[in-house]
């Protein structure tokens, strides 16, 4: 089978964990790159891991003819342009088989039905990239389970959990760029997660109806004048103007609606875990069982003394943002393969060249806005977001959160 030629757009963090990712899946070869900054270390990757050309282009016009796929990793603020880009490629002759994007797939709602108008009116198959889903522990305990789960139900409650010590760049952390804090960047993931963990087995993705969104904001360590201080000195990104949340917290409502039956997903997420790096945590309970994961647990530990600690030049070598380079270290052998970023390529790869529709497309990134839209109008209200009553449905179309405006003083 001929290889399916990505073209990268972005050169941040994400792309990097992803080029890390495709060096472990057949199929791909990534063909282009185009990023705000030259990509020219990205590039070098690519070329050093057989992974393909890595040619760098001045625009994704440009690029687009090279291409089969273009896949989206770049910042949130610059999606829609970037899309309407893709899409005058395509009207301008450019062959493409599809396009990825990176959660989220926009700030707010107006945006997300935004890209997928332009995509679908250019009839161009989606993806949309949330490796949670992907996960193999999540496939394999749904495997696992599956049969006690058409004996006994599906799970009633799912808790879960993604928690670091803060973002890589600084746009990450301006939430007029972003859109808002700690629940827009990590909030997305925990929502989806736990949306799957809870959908019966042969249902789709989004067979369980959202009833209502609970959540609470805070702004707690990196409000605090010795952080913030350090945050503006770091990122230039003043929280004593124009601050987000740091955590979230929550609680879904969704719907079978075969049965009738209400089930549950609670939520947690922040940027102040200051412990060994990121961490990604899911239980679920159901009726006579019960699982669990946890990515800080590994097979490998390694141990750093005081002595030999001043030799460590790279302590994300060892787990993403981790925050120590001595003591007793979890040390995660394959990230990328871990947290379902192999995963999600095999399947994108799967459906743009087999013509089938992708586990995740973007209209499930649409509701995954929609969820953590009413998350924020939930925590500004102080009170459920009720996603049955058709003027929320109507205000949700067009909300966007003070933390998002800049004006998160008023509700932090």
């Amino acid at each position: 089978m001929k290889a399916l030629r990505y073209g990268i757009v972005g050169g941040g963090f994400i792309s990097a964990f992803q080029l890390r990712a495709l060096a472990q899946v057949r199929g791909i070869e990534v063909a282009g790159l185009v990023s705000r900054r030259p990509p020219e270390q990205l590039a070098a990757y690519v070329r050093e891991h057989g992974l393909g050309e890595g040619r760098v282009f001045q625009s994704i016009k440009k690029m687009a003819p090279h291409v089969d796929v273009i896949a989206i990793f770049a910042p949130n603020f610059a999606r829609v342009e970037m899309v309407e880009e893709i899409v005058d490629a395509v009207k301008s002759g450019a062959q493409l088989k599809g396009v990825v994007c990176e959660k989220p797939l926009a700030r707010n709602m107006a945006e997300s039905r935004r890209v997928v108008r332009l995509v679908e009116d250019a009839k161009l198959p989606h993806a949309y990239f949330e490796n949670q889903l992907h996960m193999k522990s999540m496939q394999v305990h749904r495997a696992q389970l599956e049969p006690i789960m058409q004996s006994m139900g599906a799970p009633l409650l799912t808790r879960s959990a993604e928690e670091h010590a803060g973002p890589h760049n600084p746009w990450f952390w301006d939430p007029t760029r972003q859109g808002g804090g700690v629940m827009s960047d990590m909030g997305c993931h925990c929502l989806a997660v736990g949306w799957h963990a809870l959908t019966p087995p042969g249902k789709g993705v989004r067979f369980l109806e959202p009833q209502s969104v609970m959540a609470d904001l805070s702004l707690l360590k990196w409000g605090q004048p010795r952080w913030r201080q350090q945050l503006f000195d770091k990122h230039g990104v003043d929280y004593a103007r124009t601050p987000a949340e740091d955590f979230a917290t929550g609680m879904v409502t969704y719907k079978n609606p075969e049965t009738g039956q209400r089930v549950k997903s609670q939520f947690t997420v922040s940027w102040m875990y200051d412990k060994q790096g990121l961490r990604l945590a899911l239980d679920g309970i159901g009726p006579g069982y019960a699982f669990e994961l946890n990515t800080l647990r590994s097979p490998l530990e390694i141990f750093i003394g005081d002595a030999a600690a001043a030799s460590v030049s790279n302590a994300e070598l060892a787990l993403e943002k981790s925050q120590a380079s001595r003591g007793l270290l979890a040390v995660q052998t394959n990230e990328a393969d871990l947290y379902g970023y192999t995963d999600e390529n095999e399947d994108a790869i799967n459906a743009f060249t087999q013509a089938r529709a992708p586990l995740l497309d973007w209209h499930y990134g649409v509701e995954i806005v929609r969820l953590t839209m009413a998350a924020y109008l939930s925590a500004e209200r102080r009170s459920t977001a009720d996603l049955t009553d058709p003027a929320t449905e109507r205000e949700l179309e067009t909300y966007v959160p003070l933390i998002q405006q800049g004006r998160g003083g008023q509700v932090l």
